[in-house]
């Protein structure tokens, strides 16, 4: 029983902690693995944000570089020599990363930065004057635009189209100081949107009817961007996908690579796809401390909401004991947790309930160190990014 095996584990810590189940790790990064078919996985670090943990994710077969959140992430990233390709997957305005990146001629044979206009290059020259090349991807944006004015998946790129990708890399070969080196085209609207969302079959339908028309147009799309970018840049690698669009991704003749981070972790966002089931591995453990009715436990702090819409499917839900859920006028609070449902008529004062966070490594912005469980004992514990005294945002 699992909940027995990891009381165990832990009987001597005092909530609230959070654990990392390498069982259940470990089963994760082999069926990502398994799902990307060969293509090998980035490691998107801000669902990790455990440095123990990307590296464990990158030293198993099939996994290659990170996509990282922030640049001065990866310089440290690169410091530490966790990897020597970080790719940036976000455009940066970080005056001081880059002056960084500029002077350190190791990080600029391994760090990638994202740019999606001429703007960004305009940023980065302004930012640190004259300068060796810097190694940039062009993002595309794949969101789908059935009607005019109509966008869905993610606001992100401002470049659409394979003539817009073919004009800016033109610009960018042109550009001294920088060397176009890959593309990324990330589907947010498959890759992080559930198709079987608990409880909603008329939103699973309307998701899978958009995902069904969106996922032959990107690849379409993606594959005319890629060959018209080729025929005025060189190109190392094309990255696309995550967690929830593997599949899809992989099926794409013009992808060189996958990235994926959540599905290491398998938090609550995840359990809305029909196509794959990751074991919940990153958990927090909370004390009950009041026992107001029969039927009511509440448990100490617990008020970690994930980032994104203010819907309750960003909060997050307890797991073991199974039968527990949330109050709806209440939630998950900042200093208080009530839970209820019969197997709250079982616990006492002291007990603990392990709990699933709605995202993956904003859990660990809430912890300085997380202990990595093996079976029934603890292996080891680490720290997380927040424990190493790094905030990337």
């Amino acid at each position: 029983m699992r909940r027995t095996r990891l009381d165990a584990a832990t009987k001597d810590l005092d909530p609230p902690f959070a654990i990392v189940d390498l069982d259940a790790f470990d089963h994760n990064a082999a069926d990502l693995a398994r799902r990307a078919a060969g293509h090998p996985i980035r490691v998107a670090s801000k669902s990790i944000r455990v440095r123990e943990l990307v590296s464990r994710a990158l030293e198993r077969p099939g996994y290659a570089g990170v996509m990282c959140y922030s640049l001065a992430e990866a310089l440290w990233l690169s410091e530490q020599n966790v990897s020597e390709d970080l790719l940036v997957a976000y455009p940066t305005a970080d005056r001081a990363s880059l002056q960084k990146l500029a002077a350190n001629e190791t990080a600029r044979q391994r760090v990638t930065i994202m740019v999606d206009s001429t703007e960004h290059l305009d940023f980065v020259d302004a930012a640190i004057g004259p300068h060796a090349d810097i190694r940039v991807c062009l993002e595309l944006d794949v969101s789908w635009r059935p009607l005019p004015g109509v966008h869905i998946g993610p606001r992100r790129s401002s470049i659409h189209t394979p003539q817009q990708a073919k004009a800016l890399a033109a610009k960018i070969t042109q550009r001294t100081g920088f060397k176009l080196v890959g593309v990324m085209a990330y589907e947010g609207q498959i890759a992080g949107l559930g198709d079987n969302p608990p409880g909603q079959p008329l939103r699973a339908l309307g998701i899978r009817f958009i995902q069904s028309k969106s996922g032959p147009e990107l690849v379409q799309r993606r594959t005319a961007v890629v060959t018209a970018v080729r025929q005025v840049a060189d190109l190392e690698f094309v990255n696309g996908g995550g967690t929830g669009s593997l599949e899809l991704t992989g099926s794409d003749p013009s992808v060189t690579e996958l990235a994926a981070g959540s599905g290491l972790f398998g938090p609550t966002l995840f359990d809305g796809y029909q196509g794959f089931k990751p074991e919940p591995a990153a958990l927090f453990a909370l004390s009950v401390v009041r026992k107001p009715t029969k039927r009511v436990a509440t448990l100490f702090a617990g008020g970690y909401i994930a980032s994104g819409t203010p819907t309750p499917d960003r909060q997050p839900s307890p797991y073991l004991p199974s039968g527990l859920k949330t109050l709806s006028l209440e939630g998950a609070g900042e200093v208080q947790t009530p839970v209820t449902g019969k197997a709250a008529e079982q616990l006492k004062i002291g007990d603990r309930v392990w709990m699933r966070h709605a995202k993956a490594g904003e859990l660990f912005e809430r912890f300085d160190e997380v202990h990595l469980v093996h079976g029934d004992r603890i292996e080891r514990t680490v720290p997380t990014y927040r424990g190493e005294r790094r905030n990337f945002g």
